[in-house]
């Protein structure tokens, strides 16, 4: 079994398969082919080593008769991995692990990297583009990449599909019978997704991977993910939680069971991996709608109704029945910061132009994040047999619909006020780029100002005599004649010469006028330059 997944991990399995060459490579349908059969094998062979030893540890009957009940077993896990459920007398298991989608999933991703590899992958664009423009190019070249993800993934399902249909009909035996569409669409849609990204990965990172998909879309995407992953965060929060307050209902339980060393192993792996369900069923508590152990039997925030519930040691973190705490009711408000989260996300990721628009594409993420969740929810839930179990999970629609609006409405209002304040950032940034030399300019003068000093802050007195209040309203004010100097250009001069560590030299050609005297008026704070005595020589 370890040199089975060593060579599977290190791809040499694949590798060895003829034609792996650049020289020689096989069409995408016939490398799919291989990949999905591959993949079959490698998955059935783990399963069955898994079955073998628990048929070795378990009571003689209890996983059929001889070898071949113990292969039909293996199968019948193998069509549960990819949650396809099984009829049995009296109704039908839907409950299965989540946790059993890794080992699939994990084997289906290395053979959708090997497919990659080994298949004719080429690019086609389109002969003439409607415009030779480096955005057109991009535009066509990203089109027909989404097209080759598209029949790399098909070309993975639909013959991994068409396997599965067939180990349906070898599992199947008097007391379970799986359901063979359920199991035809579950193996083709996993497989899809596998194939898809695994092509998609080939082509370059992880973040030309987004790139891929349109503005919109990928923020809407890149949303949705970050709301989902903060709601399933704080439901694996709320499991840990439960189990440590609840730690001696659980280590009871398992002592009830009496499982010994190998069956205490394969009960702890089965835990384990229903895990993943409980961090659903956790989430939906969140939610609000919360989950059900059977008919009529509810857990959430508003109450706890309970009856005899399943002898899993997991199980045992259930709160008792009754009024739960007011203060749980606050678990209600991480949807609510998922959301505001999820919407700020969004609004940086593709902001709108326009103020209404951003709140929009903020609540579609919550609606989108309410389907991913209902999602989850039908898939982590389902009957156990018939009578009281026929309900076991969350409501997939109730979950759908509280998660949409509790994220919806928080993405909306944050990603509106995210992207205002955007707007408002990219209004300034013009506005304050075209002041920059202004400003520098201001402070450049206000700094040769400083160094400078003004005429005011001289303690020497100002030149001539100044007149009081009553020389300014009786002295009569007089006429300046044209062949005069300007009074304002010989006060600038003076008042210059006065700052300066050396006065200028005086200029021969144009002498300075004695006979004109500087005056100063106070009132009003005006300053007027006259000649006090010129009435006397007219």
């Amino acid at each position: 079994m370890t040199a089975i997944l060593d060579q599977l991990r290190t791809g040499s399995m694949l590798s060895k398969l003829p034609g792996a060459d650049d020289e020689a490579r096989r069409p995408l349908p016939v490398s799919g082919m291989l990949a999905a059969a591959c993949t079959l094998g490698v998955g059935l062979a783990a399963l069955t080593t898994l079955t073998l030893v628990g048929w070795i540890a378990a009571p003689r009957g209890t996983l059929g008769a001889g070898l071949p009940g113990v292969f039909r077993t293996a199968a019948q896990l193998w069509l549960a991995a990819h949650h396809a459920g099984f009829a049995i007398p009296g109704g039908r298991v839907g409950l299965l692990p989540i946790g059993l989608i890794v080992l699939p999933a994990m084997l289906l991703y290395r053979a959708g990297r090997w497919m990659a590899r080994d298949a004719d992958l080429r690019l086609r664009l389109p002969a003439r583009l409607p415009k030779n423009s480096p955005r057109e190019q991009a535009q066509a070249r990203r089109r027909a990449q989404l097209v080759l993800v598209v029949q790399a993934g098909v070309s993975l399902a639909a013959p991994y599909a068409l396997l599965a249909g067939l180990i349906a009909l070898v599992a199947s035996n008097e007391i379970t019978q799986p359901f063979i569409g359920e199991a035809l669409f579950s193996h083709f849609v996993l497989a899809f997704l596998a194939g898809a990204l695994a092509t998609a990965r080939m082509i370059g990172p992880w973040r030309v991977m987004l790139k891929l998909l349109p503005e919109r879309v990928r923020a809407l995407t890149l949303g949705t993910a970050m709301a989902t992953a903060l709601l399933l965060v704080a439901g694996l929060g709320l499991v840990l939680v439960a189990v440590v307050l609840n730690f001696d209902q659980v280590r009871e339980l398992s002592s009830v069971l009496s499982p010994g060393f190998v069956g205490g192993v394969l009960l702890i792996l089965l835990q384990l991996l229903y895990l993943l369900n409980a961090v659903i069923w956790a989430l939906s508590y969140i939610a609000g709608p919360g989950f059900a152990i059977g008919a009529d039997t509810l857990v959430a925030p508003t109450g706890v109704q309970l009856g005899t519930v399943p002898s899993l040691p997991l199980l045992g973190a259930l709160p008792e029945s009754g009024p739960v705490p007011a203060w749980m009711m606050a678990v209600i408000a991480l949807p609510f910061a998922a959301g505001a989260v999820a919407g700020v996300m969004v609004a940086r990721i593709s902001p709108s132009p326009s103020y209404e628009a951003a709140p929009l594409w903020g609540f579609l993420t919550g609606v989108s994040t309410g389907v991913v969740a209902g999602a989850l929810a039908a898939l982590s839930g389902g009957p156990i047999g018939g009578g009281r179990l026929a309900t076991v999970g969350p409501s997939p629609w109730e979950v759908a619909l509280s998660v949409a609006l509790e994220v919806g409405v928080a993405a909306g209002i944050s990603a509106g006020v995210t992207n205002l304040l955007l707007l408002n950032k990219r209004a300034r940034a013009p506005l304050d780029k075209a002041a920059a030399p202004v400003r520098k300019a201001g402070a450049a003068i206000a700094k040769a100002a400083s160094k400078v000093g003004l005429a005011e802050s001289d303690p020497r007195p100002l030149p001539g005599h100044w007149m009081d209040a009553t020389e300014a309203d009786t002295q009569e004010i007089p006429v300046i004649r044209d062949d005069w100097q300007d009074e304002h250009a010989s006060a600038e001069a003076e008042t210059l010469a006065q700052a300066r560590p050396r006065p200028p030299e005086p200029d021969p050609a144009r002498p300075p006028r004695k006979d004109i005297v500087d005056e100063s008026d106070d009132r009003g704070g005006h300053v007027i330059y006259v000649d006090p005595y010129a009435w006397d020589r007219d």
